[in-house]
């Protein structure tokens, strides 16, 4: 098990922030080394242990840590956890439910998320598709034997190892659940990811599993989810009434996922009937069983690697589609869009105050001629300044987690009418019918729809998804 949740994945070095001030410098016996992302949960970092081993160590929410009725779900679903062995999931190798700030340490993986692997690659071919999803259902089986169901698989909490696929965050996504279901009532998971007995709030089982299962390979080999994109309440809709759309995938090879999207959790395959159709290829190897080299060369498309001893097979699988966006960039779009979204909004806070004291025309400011129609212009200011500082707070607050579409939206709709507003202004600036009148303030305020509606583009889920 380990706890990424989202945040940027990548191979050491690429993927590892530094530590900010706040961050702790040791957890437990670990010392603390980078920071890997944050989630819902909490935060992740990258921990060394004394042996110079590498974990991911996850530090849990303050206000998680507070809920009595969290620690004790947190401290159960850990303690089943340890239990996990499969040779697909990340281990837990260490906890501290008890501390001040519930705490726990996973293997880590060197590899990243399906969801990049995906973007920088283009879809996968039938036979790597086949190979990840026997090793997804391995995973799932190695779960499901101690009691725990994953409850959230999706792309991104699946790891590309060099030698397989590794499941992550389960387990103590229960706590998580139990916890906002008795704060808010609300159902957790992830949008076009979730079956519709989550929706619905029917008992989870690992039924639940197999139908994410069926949805993660669907997005392996198509690069889209078989409910489509869209809000949340959309794609809840289409997984509680409408039938996946699966008119993408490659066929023969991959008709079991049709099987897993059944509605009725009675009507899916079980995890290890998944297995068993998935593993049918290992039959189809020559007379010799497939090696470690065989597996780790040919299990997943064909991508570029370190260099590395051990020689290359002698053919090779062909590549898949690729996309116009490299690796590296596909890497860091999502946090580079947040970036360049943040600093546009600054610079509509800065624009935004400096026209309430710079001259707007004729020598005269917001602050010392608050009459005629100036008084506008503080009014543009509050609406445009609030829902900056809104969405810089919400970006900081949620780390890698994109901004939440209704203040995206309220952001929107405030920079329409702030536009809109201050452009009506511009007659009052001239004189004679020329912009010499105009002064420095009355520029920054015509002006302060650019990097109002930059930032609108750049937090797009357009923009967000490259």
């Amino acid at each position: 098990m380990s706890f990424h949740e989202g945040e940027r994945r990548g191979e050491l070095g690429a993927m590892v922030a530094e530590l900010e001030p706040g961050d702790p410098r040791r957890v437990g016996r670990y010392r603390i080394t980078g920071r890997l992302g944050a989630g819902g949960m909490g935060r992740v970092f990258l921990g060394r242990s004394p042996g110079g081993r590498l974990v991911a160590v996850k530090v849990v929410r303050a206000e998680l840590a507070d809920d009595p009725g969290f620690r004790a779900r947190f401290a159960r679903e850990v303690a089943a956890a340890r239990k996990v062995t499969g040779l697909f999931t990340a281990a837990l190798v260490d906890a501290d439910p008890d501390a001040a700030t519930p705490w726990l340490a996973t293997a880590y993986v060197p590899g990243s998320a399906l969801d990049e692997a995906v973007a920088a690659r283009g879809p996968w071919p039938v036979a790597s598709v086949r190979a990840l999803g026997a090793g997804l259902a391995e995973a799932l089986e190695a779960i499901h034997t101690v009691g725990l169901v994953h409850r959230d698989l999706k792309p991104s909490n699946v790891l590309i190892a060099p030698d397989g696929p590794r499941v992550v965050d389960f387990g103590i996504s229960v706590a998580v659940e139990a916890t906002a279901l008795t704060r808010t009532g609300v159902v957790v998971g992830t949008p076009g990811f979730m079956a519709p007995e989550q929706l619905t709030g029917a008992a989870v089982t690992p039924a639940t599993d197999v139908f994410a299962l069926g949805a993660v390979l669907t997005y392996a080999a198509t690069g889209t989810g078989p409910f489509g994109a869209g809000s949340a309440q959309s794609l809840n809709f289409r997984i509680a009434y409408e039938e996946p759309d699966l008119t993408r995938l490659p066929a023969p090879g991959l008709e079991i996922i049709g099987r897993c999207l059944a509605k009725e959790p009675a009507e899916r395959p079980t995890v290890a009937a998944v297995l068993a159709e998935l593993a049918a290829e290992e039959a189809e190897f020559d007379d010799h069983p497939p090696t470690a080299v065989d597996r780790q060369a040919g299990w997943r498309p064909q991508q570029p690697t370190p260099a590395s001893t051990v020689p290359p097979p002698s053919t090779p699988p062909a590549p898949p589609p690729t996309r116009t966006v490299s690796r590296a960039a596909a890497s860091t779009s999502r946090p580079a869009a947040a970036a360049r979204a943040a600093a546009a909004l600054r610079a509509a806070i800065v624009m935004v105050v400096a026209a309430q004291f710079l001259p707007i025309a004729y020598g005269l400011s917001v602050v010392n001629t608050p009459d005629d129609l100036y008084w506008m212009a503080p009014l543009l200011g509050a609406l445009s300044v609030s829902t900056c500082a809104l969405v810089l707070w919400l970006q900081s607050r949620g780390g890698s987690a994109p901004v939440p579409t209704w203040a995206r939206v309220l952001h929107g709709v405030v920079s329409t009418v702030v536009t809109a507003l201050a452009l009506l202004l511009v007659p009052l600036f001239f004189t004679g019918g020329d912009l010499g009148s105009v002064g420095a303030g009355g520029w920054c305020l015509m002006l302060v729809g650019v990097p109002l509606f930059y930032s609108v583009y750049q937090l797009s889920p357009a923009r967000l998804r490259k």
